[in-house]
């Protein structure tokens, strides 16, 4: 296995920049998680990573080995990556059966025959597909049809495993099942792994970082709990989960707590910097209660099973979110009191 390392990496496509001033090192063994809207680069980066593109700018390294430097000419073609790429469309050969497919980048290689039926078989069972070796791809379910292309994607012990939106062609249920087949693929494997997601439940389910990409860059790689409870940017705070982003003024650090204004009402804020101006309040951070910091409408209730999720506007008419046991009917005013949201600072 091995580590991946992008040193100021840039892609333009026709001078239009695609990926922007990228420095990352993504450590050997991690699951790493390129989140973020269409549009933002984070299939232009995988892409790069194994090959298919080259960088305007920048070096890319794979382990010892450089791969990829715009400055020298450097472009390692990607069979020479030792690289595994799942595809979301699974990229399937329909005339041959499953082992075949999972035994296909072993014949490329030309290994023996006794050596290739070992990792072959291997490979299928570390997917849970030694019972469907013989059968073709169109016999099979979307899901195991996915697990045929991480099956051949392992059976020639990659550096590294790339995967492109692997789930995005899946149904709902089948999505949360094959997230564990994926989970327990990198905990058996121990590869490293960037996958490509804009579904944030998926990377929050799986990686152990985030690559939260907008426009190009990456705007903040980090835990998927620090990502959530410690956003540094308005984009992360309002992409990751449920957050509202308020600007806040007149901090104070001089007591045992750090405090803050927030329309006129001063709350407990938790933060890092000296002189934060914004606060990530999201919905554990409200509760409900008679002699709350803030009043609030009820504008909506949605019933979530168990509980209901409130979304109320305070008195200058921003939109929180909340959540409560109760059913309020619309234009309720409510008394919300908010708990030491995390605090950052945003030009």
């Amino acid at each position: 296995m091995a580590d991946i390392n992008l040193t100021a990496v840039e892609k333009h496509f026709d001078g239009v920049p695609a990926l922007q001033s990228i420095t990352a090192h993504l450590n050997d063994g991690e699951f790493v998680a390129l989140l973020g809207p269409s549009g933002c680069g984070k299939s232009t980066l995988l892409r790069l990573l194994a090959g298919f593109e080259t960088p305007t700018q920048g070096a890319v390294s794979i382990g010892a080995a450089e791969v990829a430097n715009a400055a020298t000419g450097l472009a390692v073609p990607p069979e020479a990556r030792n690289i595994g790429f799942v595809f979301q469309s699974y990229a399937l050969w329909p005339h041959m059966s499953v082992r075949r497919n999972v035994a296909y980048p072993l014949d490329v290689r030309g290994i023996s025959k006794a050596d290739k039926i070992r990792q072959t078989d291997a490979a299928l069972a570390a997917t849970g597909l030694q019972h469907y070796a013989d059968r073709m791809p169109a016999e099979l379910s979307g899901g195991q049809r996915q697990r045929v292309a991480l099956a051949r994607c392992l059976v020639s012990a990659p550096d590294a495993v790339l995967l492109d939106e692997p789930l995005a062609n899946l149904d709902v249920a089948l999505r949360a099942s094959m997230q564990d087949v994926f989970s327990d693929f990198h905990d058996r494997t121990g590869a490293t792994m960037v996958y490509v997601t804009h579904d944030q439940s998926e990377a929050m389910a799986m990686a152990d970082r985030i690559a939260v990409m907008s426009e190009g860059r990456i705007v903040q790689l980090d835990t998927p709990e620090i990502l959530y409870n410690q956003p540094r940017s308005k984009f992360v705070a309002g992409f990751v989960g449920e957050g509202t982003v308020l600007p806040i003024g007149d901090v104070d650090h001089s007591g045992n707590m750090v405090q803050a204004r927030l329309l006129r009402k001063t709350i407990t804020i938790k933060t890092d910097t000296q002189s934060p101006n914004l606060i990530c309040l999201r919905p554990e951070h409200i509760s409900i209660t008679e002699t709350g910091d803030l009043r609030a409408e009820v504008q909506r209730c949605t019933y979530l099973g168990g509980r209901y999720r409130l979304t109320l506007h305070l008195p200058d008419g921003t939109p929180i979110q909340a959540e409560s046991r109760d059913r309020y009917a619309l234009g309720t005013q409510l008394g919300v009191s908010i708990k030491a949201p995390w605090a950052f600072t945003e030009v």
